[in-house]
């Protein structure tokens, strides 16, 4: 399987971006609408192996919906891709996980990486965390769409959400 190319991606974003905006609008399950994006977006972009949920609840980023092999139940702050995606409030692109220090390996066949934080006014609320078996698999375009993604998902959130 190949990654697709910049204009392929900008258009299959294009697509999604609606496609999200759609399974979550005026919806109260929360669970279902974020289990929903995760379907879409792993059956939608080939190279996504593993796409999923982390919600910060009790102090840690707690597994959420999400579609691929079996995950890590929680991940501290600061710790692997999305602990440090949580800590710096910013999205975290890795080309080699086997390169990034202090990496968690849920699953071997994952070579690439990019998390997003979903941002609720000022609070890091949940992380988009995305996987590839590929190495060098997410680019700039990845970055701006699954970016625009976390943005509408993050209207799922309230101040007390709770999962």
């Amino acid at each position: 399987m190949s990654t697709p190319n910049i204009i392929q991606k900008e258009q299959l974003y294009s697509e999604l971006i609606p496609q999200v905006k759609s399974l979550i609008d005026g919806i109260d399950n929360h669970v279902g609408a974020l289990a929903n994006v995760a379907a879409l977006l792993h059956d939608t972009l080939p190279y996504f192996f593993w796409v999923g949920f982390y919600i910060v609840r009790n102090g840690q980023l707690e597994l959420g919906p999400f579609q691929g092999p079996v995950a890590c139940y929680t991940i501290s702050k600061g710790k692997g891709v999305c602990g440090t995606a949580w800590e710096k409030a910013k999205t975290v692109v890795v080309p080699d996980v086997e390169q990034f220090p202090g990496h968690i390996a849920c699953s071997s066949k994952s070579r690439s990486e990019i998390v997003v934080p979903i941002r609720k006014n000022d609070d890091i609320v949940a992380v988009l965390d995305v996987d590839s078996t590929g190495l060098n698999t997410f680019s700039e375009e990845d970055k701006e769409g699954l970016e625009k993604i976390a943005e509408i998902i993050s209207d799922l959130f309230n101040c007390t959400y709770n999962g």
